[in-house]
């Protein structure tokens, strides 16, 4: 606390003015809202449940399977891995090519040429949902 030791005339209890800014109502409230802001954060965080494959890689020696690949070409060509398909087909030659008792619970990669329009590439997934394939990834490629 600072007092006016010496200077102008007045009584000898008068201190004159003191000019210094009280800064502990300030950390009080500062303190408090750290604390709200403590608790109330980890309630604000939404999480989603992400069905991710493991991160440990397959013991040597192991043979991977190759992925089944759908292939979608401008002008809506379709193709399973190297064989021709069409939409009306996609299921019957999807399961042929999976040759699996239940070929719906099995992963599907999708891939599309970049000048294919998102309309054709959306009614191959589309096709796909109506058809019972929801586990399909999506394979994008590293421009060189």
């Amino acid at each position: 606390m600072a007092a006016k030791l010496s200077g102008g005339g007045g009584s000898k209890f008068d201190l004159g003015q003191n000019s210094d800014i009280n800064v502990t109502p300030f950390v009080d409230v500062m303190l408090v809202l750290l604390i709200i802001f403590m608790v109330a954060i980890p309630a604000a965080t939404v999480s989603i449940k992400l069905d991710l494959p493991p991160a440990i890689p397959p013991p040597p020696g192991t043979e991977v399977e190759e992925p089944t690949l759908i292939n979608v070409q401008e002008g809506g060509a379709i193709f399973i891995g190297e064989r021709p398909t069409t939409l009306q087909t996609l299921a019957a030659d999807l399961a042929s090519e999976l040759a699996v008792p239940v070929p719906t619970e099995e992963r599907v990669y999708i891939r599309a040429d970049r000048t294919v329009r998102y309309g054709e590439f959306m009614s191959v997934m589309n096709q796909l949902q109506t058809d019972g394939y929801f586990l399909v990834a999506l394979i994008n490629e590293e421009l060189g």
